[in-house]
């Protein structure tokens, strides 16, 4: 069975270059919220870290908020869940992102509906780096 999100994650993958991690943390390296971001800033995507309890992250200031990044972000990757994970698609729509990315475990219908309803391409339950190195 194919499968359908294939499409829509090669397109971001290959395509878009700028990604605001929101939840990223350095606080345990051997979790995904800090080994997916740094391994895709090792494959030459420029990564944004998104944690108001962080200055900085993988060498880049990092944000309270999406609404505080000064650069246009293209992909807004997501490690938080709940009210936080809709409030954080709110905002990627707000900011004008191209697309979100909700990680592995991570799935919001109404939230996706609300960013594909705004034009924005939707991954959910993936992980970005897992996605990166099968790509054929």
């Amino acid at each position: 069975m194919p499968d359908p999100q294939a499409a829509t994650i090669r397109h971001i993958l290959t395509t878009y270059r700028t990604i605001a991690t929101v939840g990223f943390s350095d606080r345990d390296r051997t979790k995904a919220p800090y080994y997916v971001p740094a391994y895709l800033k090792g494959q030459g995507y420029i990564v944004i870290p998104v944690n108001a309890r962080l200055e900085t992250g993988l060498g880049r200031p990092a944000y309270p908020s999406l609404r505080d990044v000064p650069e246009p972000v293209e992909v807004v990757q997501l490690y938080v869940a709940g009210r936080r994970l809709a409030a954080a698609v709110d905002d990627a729509i707000t900011i004008g992102a191209k697309a979100v990315w909700m990680s592995l475990g991570i799935v919001d219908e109404a939230a996706a509906e609300r960013a594909r309803a705004a034009g924005l391409l939707v991954v959910m339950d993936r992980c970005m780096m897992v996605e990166h190195k099968y790509m054929d």
